[in-house]
């Protein structure tokens, strides 16, 4: 299902984007040293409710993962780099944190994620796969727009990725989104331009480039949701939900005060 939304509806998407935006802002501000996952998911849970929206992971349950997914944030450390299940375990100085948050307000949802280092230690090649991704979603976001294709998005973001000498797994990648979290149209992590659905104003879009550092290949988790690298290296994801306008497309999950 491709779902254009009303200008209405896209008011109501700005909305919450802009919640889960701050919500996510807050998490990382509290994500330190000694943190448990767990606790970033209850704190995550209460920021939620109080503000009157649903979480779109609690009752998840699609054919590739195990059961309802039970939380109410993605959190997914070093090795793990989507769908990471929370579970009893304490960030460490160094850590690489990935959260990523899907939330719904007034019948529309609005998906993000963040990746960042913890404490003090800044890794160099960590840091260095984060701004990849960051820069493979701000070329993702500048090919979008009224007329332009799914396979130009995918372009954008593969050619930085490619350039950076990061493997793209096609497997996962972003998606359209509305009154549900996952729609179509599927938009893989790189692709050739010129092809696929064809944007047009009112389409909102999730783009996620994410990357493990020396192989594109995933493995699962006993809990059978958390995706880890294959290898074991260390990986990134960033994610923002953008609506196509009738001038381009805007980002609707960046925090106040960010480009």
């Amino acid at each position: 299902m491709i779902e254009i939304l009303t200008p209405t509806l896209l008011d109501r998407a700005k909305d919450t984007g802009a919640l889960v935006a701050d919500i996510l802002r807050t998490l990382k501000g509290r994500s330190t040293v000694g943190t448990n996952l767990l606790d970033i998911d209850r704190w995550a849970k209460s920021l939620i409710v109080e503000a009157g929206a649903l979480s779109c992971y609690v009752d998840y349950a699609p054919s590739f993962g195990r059961g309802p997914f039970g939380h109410y944030i993605c959190t997914a450390v070093n090795d793990a780099v989507l769908h990471g299940r929370p579970h009893d375990r304490t960030l460490a100085d160094g850590d690489l944190l990935t959260l990523d948050l899907a939330v719904s307000r007034g019948g529309v949802a609005a998906d993000a994620a963040i990746s960042f280092i913890v404490g003090d230690a800044k890794p160099g090649e960590s840091v260095a796969m984060i701004s990849a991704t960051e820069r493979a979603l701000a070329a993702g976001i500048a090919a979008a727009g009224p007329g332009a294709r799914v396979g130009d998005i995918s372009h954008a973001i593969g050619t930085v990725l490619g350039e950076a000498g990061y493997a793209v797994n096609t497997e996962f990648g972003g998606h359209g989104i509305g009154s549900t979290m996952h729609q179509d149209p599927h938009v893989p992590n790189t692709g050739r331009p010129g092809r696929g659905y064809q944007l047009r104003p009112g389409l909102l879009l999730a783009l996620e480039p994410w990357v493990m550092a020396d192989t594109a290949t995933l493995v699962t988790d006993a809990d059978g949701w958390t995706l880890r690298s294959a290898t074991g290296c260390r990986t990134a994801h960033s994610e923002h939900t953008i609506a196509i306008t009738e001038d381009g497309a805007e980002v609707l999950t960046a925090p106040v005060g960010d480009a």
